[in-house]
């Protein structure tokens, strides 16, 4: 490549250059060595039926390498029931879920990563990280300030999905919508909103999750969001799982 090629290259708008580059901006962007939150989800079901569940969130690590434990607090049905994730820049997830009513852990099997988490319209996928590297990217041009890009989960991600179509700001690189697709059916859809600085990391406070085929929602609201806390090792483990109900 010559000189002036690459000139040209380095003029043009990111856009137009690399969506991966977008989407590894929006990853660093929002690095974190550990975050907590208490969640409060609102599930609206087919018959528009609502219940209530609230959760707690913990992570600790970096981004694709990270380990997550999120445990339901309420109601009493529920209470206890808990999620262990060690996520991996190069494969999919390892994922264990505790249930105290049978004590015990249960992994979850790559098949049935598909399926709704315990009555949310999460599937246990859309609880992992997805590090930047376990898709490829196509910017597909910009809508209303963001930019649109394609992402192809490569096969070692073991994805259910065979696209994303993700939106991410163009002022602040936070991802507004993503849109899951299985061949050419939309499955999820999953919107941000409610975005603002917390420990000068910009953030969604509100997720709603859009789970097209049963045609139900879960609104997820983040409160006492907590960036960079001391968060011990120990309790990312199978032995904290079982331990601390």
């Amino acid at each position: 490549m010559n000189k002036y090629c690459l000139i040209f290259l380095l003029a043009l708008p990111l856009a137009a250059q690399d969506g991966r580059a977008i989407v590894a901006e929006s990853q660093k962007r929002s690095h974190a060595d550990s975050q907590r939150y208490e969640g409060t989800l609102e599930v609206n079901d087919a018959k528009r039926k609502v219940s209530t569940k609230r959760w707690i969130y913990e992570r600790l690590g970096s981004a694709g390498e990270s380990k997550a434990v999120l445990r339901f607090t309420a109601p009493a049905e529920v209470k206890g029931v808990a999620l262990l994730i060690h996520n991996h820049p190069d494969r999919a997830s390892d994922q264990w879920m505790w249930t105290p009513a049978v004590a015990r852990e249960r992994r979850i099997a790559l098949q049935d990563r598909r399926t709704r988490f315990f009555g949310t319209d999460f599937s246990f996928e859309d609880l992992e990280e997805r590090d930047v590297d376990r898709s490829s990217y196509k910017t597909l041009g910009e809508e209303n300030g963001a930019w649109k890009i394609e992402g192809t989960p490569k096969p070692e991600a073991k994805s259910q999905y065979t696209r994303l179509l993700i939106w991410i700001r163009k002022d602040n690189y936070v991802a507004t919508q993503i849109e899951c697709y299985s061949n050419d059916k939309l499955i999820r859809r999953i919107r941000y909103a409610e975005i603002e600085k917390v420990q000068n990391i910009w953030t969604a406070r509100n997720v709603e999750v859009h789970d097209l085929q049963r045609d139900s929602k879960t609104t997820l609201k983040l409160e006492k969001l907590q960036y960079n806390l001391s968060l011990a090792a120990e309790s990312f483990t199978l032995q904290a799982l079982r331990r601390e109900q």
